[in-house]
């Protein structure tokens, strides 16, 4: 292992959940809307990008679906639906591709993103007793 590779090592074990799941997150919207907006250029790399999006949601949704998930059951359900939602997404950008298609996909990312980064800075703020 080069220290390029120690370094990343020990920066994603120090990292909490939230925000491991959040930069996973940033990482594919980032992914995407370079695609979306170099489409004539980069438009070959948008099964690949589509299939570490689909992984990520599968990840999650699969998260939610186990017994000792700490989400509420609703919760779980909407996480669920919206993965749902993602991967029938994904099958029509991939039918039909442009760059409008990834539009949604590229949101709901940085939106789910936002989420887990503001519930890592209320979690850091309890914890430092603010």
């Amino acid at each position: 292992m080069n220290e390029s590779q120690k370094y990343s090592a020990a920066e994603v074990s120090s990292m909490q959940q939230n925000e491991l799941e959040s930069r996973a997150f940033i990482r594919t919207a980032s992914a995407l809307n370079m695609i979306k907006e170099h489409w004539e250029e980069k438009k070959s790399e948008l099964p690949e990008a589509l299939d570490k999006n689909r992984r990520l949601w599968t990840i999650i949704a699969s998260a939610m679906q186990e017994s000792d998930c700490p989400q509420p059951p609703e919760i779980r359900q909407n996480i669920i639906n919206l993965a749902m939602f993602v991967f029938q997404r994904t099958v029509k950008v991939l039918a039909e591709p442009s760059p409008d298609g990834l539009n949604a996909l590229i949101n709901i990312n940085m939106n789910i993103a936002r989420g887990l980064a503001g519930k890592q800075a209320d979690e850091n703020e309890l914890s430092s007793g603010m």
